[in-house]
This record gives structure tokens, C-alpha cells and sequence, in this order.
């Protein structure tokens, strides 16, 4: 269940947060009715070992222990293919409904996790921690209409990410049954209690529980979804969000994540069965939003803090590293690569060069798929939405 936090800066987020506010149509225009569905590959994901440069000997040179053997190698063109444990994608990539960017990420980049991450999930490269994610400050330059049930719903990690920060509408739940079993008793303040601060986040934490109620009482196990989803924890998060969006679930973000890629050591099996995982999941949330006829109305995006060195550890593993390739998923997604992959020869320090710049990508969802203006992102976008 949703847990509070009550430091200085959760009870003051708290305490400002919008009310939800439910209806049971909800009437928004067509913008709104697009969905972004976030994927955080929690750990930072081995970009050289999810697209592969199988053609170039120095990854091998790079790489005696982890590199792929080439016959395994699942062809995108002449250079670069998909790890074999990415295959259920194939038929995206070949319907041109997949985009892969390669090389994203920034300039003077940091090898924290906790920094790195805050820095893609606010867009800002300040030493100074950004408070707001990037959607939450999309948002306030153009508010998604009240009427919404809220701006995001949060699976799996509870951790808003790109949704933190003053006003924002989320909703975090971990899985429908959970809600089902928790009893319906709201929060009382303390007895005595003098600190209306405190008094407030009570408050705010009834509502969000009732929002979160409303969502289960949508029937949403009763959606018919073409297929089956796999029964890992990544598969339940896709399964939500697409009985979500079926359901009429009218709210832009939905953020899910899969852990375990900070992969020091034994990467070989560890990686392989984390990408079988992102592609049971997301091709089985593709065949359901076929399936219902909102394939078009969905975007898929994956990231990660960094990706990991090129060259690979004692450990037979890799460690923090920099630019790695985001996949990108839809029925209006103008498949094909964008960006470039990082040269192996021309290394900075231990690390690859990025060749695209993060908040490219998140400036052609703003304006490309929202149409919004987003500003603070900078002028560049990709022509990767139709």
C-alpha cells in the first residue's frame, strides 16, 4: 500500500497537492486523451548489450566475457541488431512501430544514481536538485483539464519520478488486489493534535485513498484484453495499465518500472532475463491496445539514470556508464533509429560520447504528441510521431 513520508519537503508537497476530482465520463478533448506510458529501467540498463554494434571488433575486443555472439544477434541493419532476448519486439520493428534512439543522454554527465535520475526526471542539469519532475512542469504551463481523475497513475516502485513536485495529480498503486483487501477506514489526525500541517497531509491521504478505491470500483479486471500477460511483476504493471486505458481510465501519464539493471557482476543471465521481461511485457500491452482499437492513442517510452561502460568489469559485469538507446512504441510512432551510436574509438575517459540529448525526446512528446510548448526542454524535437 501507498506509504507516507512525512519529511519537511513530502508534508509540504502534500499539503499543496491539487484535489482529485472524479466524474464518471469524463469529456476532454483529443490531446488529453493520448496516453504516455513511462517505462524506468531502474539500475541503469547495458545499452551496448541491448542494441548491439555486433559488427565492430572492438566490442568484442571490449567485451571477452559479455559480448554476444554474433549468430545470436537479432539483425536491425548492417551494424547494429536487438539482444535475442528483445525478439517478441521484432514485429514492431519490422511494422515501423518502434523507434530506437540511440546514444541519449547529456552533456557533463554524472554517474550517481541519485543524481543522474533526478536530472532525467526534471530536465534539469543545475547542480541545485530540480523540486519538479518534467511532466509536473509541462503541466503547469499547460493544465490537463481538472475533470481528469488525476495527471498520473504510478505502478509498481511508488516513486512518482518525472511526476513529483508541487500541485501534481498522481495516483500510486501497486497492484488492483491490494486495494481490494485494504480495509476501508480513512486516517484520523492524532488526538491532541495542534499541527494543522500534519492535520492537512491526513486529509489529502483520505482523498488520495478514495481515488484510488474509485479506480477498483471501474471493474477494471472485467476489460476483455486480447492475450495474456506474463506473471512477473513487470507483466502485472503492463497488465494494469492496459486494463487502465481500456477501461476509460482518462489520464495522460502512467509511469511503470523494472528493476535490477545496476549489473556489477554475473551481467550475462541477469541482463537476459530482464529483457525477456521488458519484452513479454511491452509486446503484450501492444496486442492488447491493438486489440481494443487504442494502439494510435499510446506512447511507450523507456529510460534509465545511465547506461554502463563500454568495456566490461573483473566481475563479468559493467559498470556506471553514460549514453545508452531508449525504445519508443505506438501506433503513431515513425519507426527507425534516431540519434547515432556512440563510437567505441572515441571514448571520453572510460565512457561513450552521447549523441542525443534526452530532452529532445521529451520536447517532441510535448509538442509532438500533446501539443504543448515545453519551453525548458530547448528547441530541438524529432520527427518520430506522425
Amino acid at each position: 500500500d501507498p506509504t507516507m513520508q512525512l519529511t519537511r519537503r513530502g508534508i509540504l508537497k502534500t499539503a499543496m497537492a491539487a484535489p482529485l476530482v472524479f466524474v464518471p465520463q469524463v469529456a476532454v478533448g483529443a490531446t488529453w486523451r493520448r496516453h504516455l506510458v513511462l517505462v524506468e529501467l531502474n539500475g541503469g540498463n547495458d545499452g551496448l548489450n541491448t542494441v548491439v554494434p555486433y559488427r565492430d571488433p572492438l566490442y568484442r575486443q571490449m567485451r571477452s566475457k559479455l559480448a554476444l555472439p554474433t549468430d545470436q544477434v537479432l539483425s536491425l541493419d548492417e551494424r547494429l541488431g536487438l539482444h535475442p532476448a528483445l525478439e517478441r519486439l521484432m514485429p514492431l520493428w519490422i511494422d515501423r512501430q518502434m523507434a530506437i534512439a540511440l546514444g541519449v543522454g547529456y552533456p557533463q554527465p554524472n554517474l550517481s544514481h541519485f543524481r543522474s535520475i533526478d536530472i532525467w526526471e526534471t530536465a534539469t542539469m543545475t547542480e541545485t536538485s530540480g523540486e519538479d519532475g518534467w511532466l509536473v512542469r509541462l503541466f503547469k504551463e499547460s493544465r490537463p483539464p481538472a475533470t481528469l481523475p488525476a495527471e498520473g497513475l504510478v505502478l509498481g516502485r511508488n516513486d512518482p519520478g518525472p511526476l513529483a513536485g508541487e500541485n501534481a495529480r498522481v495516483i500510486a498503486l501497486k497492484k488492483l488486489t491490494s486495494l481490494r483487501k485494504r480495509q476501508r477506514k480513512n486516517l484520523k489526525p492524532a488526538a491532541g493534535s495542534t499541527n494543522p500541517l500534519l492535520d492537512h497531509v491526513v486529509v489529502v491521504q483520505n482523498r488520495m485513498d478514495l481515488a484510488e478505491r474509485r479506480l477498483v470500483e471501474k471493474n477494471l479486471q472485467d476489460v476483455s484484453l486480447a492475450g495474456t500477460f506474463p506473471p512477473h511483476d513487470f507483466g502485472r504493471q503492463m497488465e494494469t495499465a492496459a486494463r487502465f486505458i481500456a477501461g476509460g481510465g482518462a489520464v495522460p501519464v502512467i509511469k511503470c518500472s523494472l528493476g535490477g539493471f545496476d549489473t556489477h557482476a554475473g551481467q550475462m543471465g541477469r541482463h537476459r532475463r530482464l529483457l525477456t521481461q521488458l519484452a513479454e511485457g511491452l509486446s503484450s500491452f501492444a496486442r492488447a491496445m491493438k486489440g481494443v482499437g487504442m494502439w494510435d492513442d499510446v506512447l511507450v517510452m523507456t529510460y534509465a539514470e545511465f547506461g554502463r561502460r563500454p568495456r566490461e568489469n573483473a566481475s563479468s559485469g559493467t559498470d556506471h556508464g553514460t549514453a545508452a538507446p531508449q525504445l519508443i512504441l505506438g501506433g503513431r510512432v515513425r519507426g527507425g533509429f534516431y540519434g547515432e551510436q556512440p563510437p567505441l574509438d572515441r571514448l571520453e575517459g572510460q565512457n561513450l560520447v552521447y549523441r542525443l540529448d534526452f530532452r529532445a525526446i521529451y520536447a517532441t512528446v510535448a509538442r509532438r504528441w500533446w501539443g504543448l510548448d515545453g519551453k525548458f526542454l530547448g528547441p530541438r524535437t524529432l520527427p518520430l510521431i506522425t
